[in-house]
């Protein structure tokens, strides 16, 4: 606190006012997400070296035979010292772990947890390095926007400013990652701020991410993430031409590929979720299966970058290619839906490039003096947008991996057809399925998200009217009147719920004395009644109001729909809404 109020002196004393201050939290922020990604490579490096290589030369599997059997140990190693860590954390450590990052960034208040900073670190290390299939993207990126929350608190920052901190963080250790500072912004924007796009987290995220390739470019050069062979464009121009429909067509597959990855990924979590053992035993089953996998693929093993590398430069043949597609899908969904740790973007990536690679060397039998090299580099931007529903990442991801203008025109083609196709069949991405699954649909918008993070217990009345079901409708009249209730919920001889009476249901009872006395509130009360749960959240309410127009809704217990623990009217749905906006407003 003491830091906090200190820094914030500092900023009065210089009248920094205005969007001053998010730029030199951007700045900062940009140089911890760099420095973070310099230290996340060597101990990615580091246990690849020890664990995969180490093992590799110990137990002579170089040697080929019988010892090729012995590839399982390597990712089982990574999942038995995952264990320790798994046990003191759990749900911070196995997994992909990337949705529930955007749940907290987009739902709740942005406040990562600083353990992050290690766990992020060395779980995906052990995985990944050990030779589990899954990518450092995710990882990566929650790492960033961990630096960001943290810059965030001590600079007392409010929710929103708070979201836009994270999201520049993760822009920044992406673009460090793929020495691509645009695509880390189209990440940030498209991805962790679910297409916000506004002027305040464009500035934020161009900063960071900016500096962060800086720091990574002084660490590792200046070099693309992948070098691009050099492919064929000198042509005749009507083979340029032909070739639109074609990437076109690349697209529309990706697209469709796409949802496959998505529903095998989720599928496979929950499988696993299901199988009756100890949850510590089940990484390193996955590990066991991704390992016997890779006794006769090894290259779905790992992040599979040089594999990456090889189809770009034709060094794979076409059926390989074809079988190692579905083999990924398979070898990823296991490693992180046992409980492995790591992310699904490189993944992606390999898929992309090996779905481009083989469909490029088909095309070439159609039309002589294509290149398979730029199908397969088209391919990872393709089937990564259509993966993540995230054209512009995708886009500018590969442009910036092969600085080539040349192929923009058939990578935009492929990219949008891909997205236009998974949207269409899959409307979650890879990232959102898991949330929409939970009942958190954070792809609508900030004002879907903010009603997504209040529940109706938060909201509900508990001093609310109730009347047994025989009280005279007079006496039920003025009572409601005197305490502006509108609706009211009648119970029976056990106290328990057994219909609805709504102010409107009394009117034709104004003038008449007799009627007032005679009939009971039974008489007139619905029975069919609407109600709403205390862990519901207020999009799933709100909705209800509509169905036949209600003001007041009971909210029940969900284990005794009978018991009342409250009311909800309109009102205080509204009233909430906006009690949540104004804490998200960035104070000048």
């Amino acid at each position: 606190m003491a830091a906090k109020r200190d820094i914030t002196a500092l900023l009065k004393r210089f009248d920094l006012s205005g969007q001053t201050p998010l730029l030199i939290q951007a700045v900062m922020i940009g140089l911890l997400a760099g420095g973070l990604d310099v230290v996340f490579r060597s101990a990615l490096n580091y246990v690849h070296n020890v664990i995969f290589l180490g093992g590799w030369a110990l137990l002579g599997i170089e040697k080929g035979g019988w010892r090729m059997l012995l590839i399982p140990l390597l990712p089982m190693a990574g999942a038995v010292l995952l264990i320790p860590l798994s046990l003191k954390f759990g749900k911070d450590v196995n997994g992909y772990g990337f949705p529930g990052f955007l749940e907290a960034v987009n739902v709740h208040n942005a406040k990562l947890k600083l353990r992050n900073l290690f766990l992020k670190i060395i779980a995906p290390a052990l995985t990944i390095g050990s030779g589990g299939s899954a990518g450092v993207e995710g990882p990566v990126a929650i790492l960033g926007g961990t630096a960001g929350s943290a810059i965030g608190r001590i600079f007392g920052a409010s929710r929103e400013r708070m979201r836009l901190l994270v999201a520049a963080g993760s822009a920044g250790a992406i673009a460090a990652t793929f020495n691509a500072p645009i695509a880390g912004v189209m990440f940030a924007n498209e991805i962790v701020l679910m297409g916000n796009y506004e002027v305040s987290s464009f500035a934020a995220t161009i900063i960071a991410s900016g500096l962060a390739t800086v720091v990574s470019r002084a660490v590792y050069g200046t070099h693309p993430a992948f070098a691009i062979a050099q492919y064929n464009i000198a042509r005749p121009a009507w083979v340029s031409f032909a070739e639109i429909p074609l990437y076109a067509n690349l697209g529309a597959i990706a697209g469709v590929l796409a949802v496959v990855y998505i529903r095998v990924f989720h599928g496979a979590r929950s499988a696993f979720d299901r199988i009756g053992i100890n949850k510590q035993l089940k990484p390193i089953l996955g590990a066991l299966l991704v390992g016997a996998l890779g006794i006769l693929l090894p290259r779905v093993m790992g992040n599979g970058y040089d594999s990456i590398q090889d189809c770009l430069s034709g060094k794979i043949i076409w059926g390989a290619m074809a079988v190692l597609i579905l083999a990924k899908i398979a070898a990823t969904s296991i490693t992180l839906g046992s409980g492995g740790a790591g992310g699904v973007f490189a993944p992606a990536l390999f898929i992309g490039a090996m779905l481009g690679g083989s469909y490029g060397r088909l095309a070439g039998l159609a039309l002589p003096g294509i290149s398979p090299g730029a199908y397969a580099t088209v391919g990872i931007g393709a089937f990564l947008a259509a993966a993540t529903h995230a054209p512009m990442t995708g886009i500018f991801l590969i442009f910036e991996m092969t600085g080539d203008y040349r192929l923009i025109i058939p990578l935009m083609t492929a990219a949008i057809v891909a997205t236009l196709v998974s949207r269409r069949i899959e409307a979650n991405s890879i990232d959102t399925y898991e949330l929409r699954q939970r009942g958190v649909r954070i792809h609508m918008g900030k004002e879907a998200a903010i009603m997504n993070s209040i529940k109706a217990g938060d909201v509900m009345r508990t001093g609310f009217l109730s009347f047994p079901e025989n009280t005279p409708a007079g006496e039920l009249m003025e009572a409601m009147v005197r305490n502006n209730a509108w609706d009211v919920p009648l119970t029976g001889p056990e106290g328990k719920m057994t219909g609805i009476i709504s102010l409107k249901d009394l009117t034709d009872l104004i003038f008449d004395e007799k009627m007032k006395q005679g009939v009971k509130g039974s008489d007139l009360a619905a029975r069919d009644i609407i109600v709403a749960f205390p862990e519901e959240n207020l999009n799933k309410v709100i909705e209800r109001f509509s169905l036949k127009d209600l003001g007041n809704i009971p909210v029940v217990d969900p284990a005794d729909r009978g018991r009342v623990l409250g009311m909800l009217s309109r009102r205080d749905v509204l009233a909430a809404y906006e009690k949540q906006v104004l804490k998200r407003i960035e104070p000048l």
